[in-house]
């Protein structure tokens, strides 16, 4: 898969970056990554549907080949810039369908840019979205006011180690562990060689901070709900069917309450799309591209 760099400075206050592929004619995929990755940790599954689609690949605000930023500037303006990045990209691709796909924080991402804007995608795939239940947004924002918005997801990564002495030190140091229990193992090699960058003075390090994605786990997006029953958008949420709870029960109550979104069960975790790689890309190329 040869894939060329592009990089546009948002309105924002910084550059996002990311991937193409050449444009071919093909309907162009738009692809937001979760949170603490980057878009070619996915490479595994992209590869695959490339034979499909033409690719736009985006890193959002500190992860990846992105701009770390002076601020995390938010989920709901991070998906703004998303969409602006994208806008100036795609001319180049021509008059081709647009279709958006996202994991968890960029499934929720990809939600944003079509509710703000309905004919900026044809169809969407949102993979484990993470879509907050109104009670754990009410919850979360309580806590918020008296300074309680901090929790064992965001400590943890926080804490987590970012820096070893090389590439084979950081595979070994995380190889099927935490988060990364039962990939598959192209991914895992993808994600070694794309999340983590040459550190100044020697050594890897992770390209997005654990304080970065420590601030993501911390906030939420603003006017979620409102949004989510704004698309318009035909919409495939598929889930794992070991992923968090609220994932499953959020996609079902999205599924039922707009006609536009369908909800779909898959094996695997959270990251299934990266234990799965071959069986991900065919749901989405099944619901993108069903004409196939």
């Amino acid at each position: 898969m040869e894939l060329l760099p592009w990089a546009h400075a948002v309105s924002a206050g910084f550059t996002l970056r990311g991937w193409h592929t050449w444009p071919s004619g093909k309907p162009l995929l738009h692809f937001l990554h979760g949170n603490g990755f980057c878009t070619r940790t996915y490479e595994p599954m992209l590869a695959l549907l490339t034979e499909h689609f033409d690719l736009w690949l985006c890193d959002l605000q500190g992860h990846g080949q992105s701009d770390h930023g002076e601020r995390f500037v938010g989920w709901n303006r991070n998906a703004e810039a998303a969409a602006e990045a994208f806008r100036a990209g795609r001319e180049q691709f021509g008059e081709v369908p647009s279709l958006a796909c996202g994991h968890s924080f960029g499934g929720v991402l990809s939600a944003l840019m079509m509710a703000a804007d309905p004919a900026l995608f044809q169809r969407a795939v949102l993979l484990d979205p993470v879509l907050f239940p109104p009670a754990l947004i009410a919850l979360r924002r309580g806590l918020g006011l008296v300074g309680l918005n901090d929790h064992a997801v965001a400590k943890r990564a926080a804490a987590r180690r970012d820096y070893w002495p090389d590439r084979t030190a950081a595979h070994a140091g995380l190889h099927n562990r935490g988060m990364f229990r039962g990939w598959d193992e192209t991914a895992f090699e993808a994600h070694i060689s794309h999340a983590l960058r040459e550190r100044p003075g020697g050594g890897v390090e992770l390209c997005c901070r654990p304080s970065r994605e420590a601030e993501v786990f911390r906030t939420m997006p603003k006017g979620l709900w409102s949004s989510l029953r704004r698309l318009k958008t035909p919409t495939r949420i598929v889930y794992g069917d070991r992923t968090y709870p609220f994932v499953i029960q959020s996609a079902r109550r999205l599924a039922v309450s707009n006609s536009q979104v369908s909800a779909h069960q898959t094996a695997g975790g959270h990251c299934f799309m990266l234990e799965h790689p071959a069986a991900a890309a065919a749901q989405v190329v099944e619901f993108l591209n069903p004409r196939r």
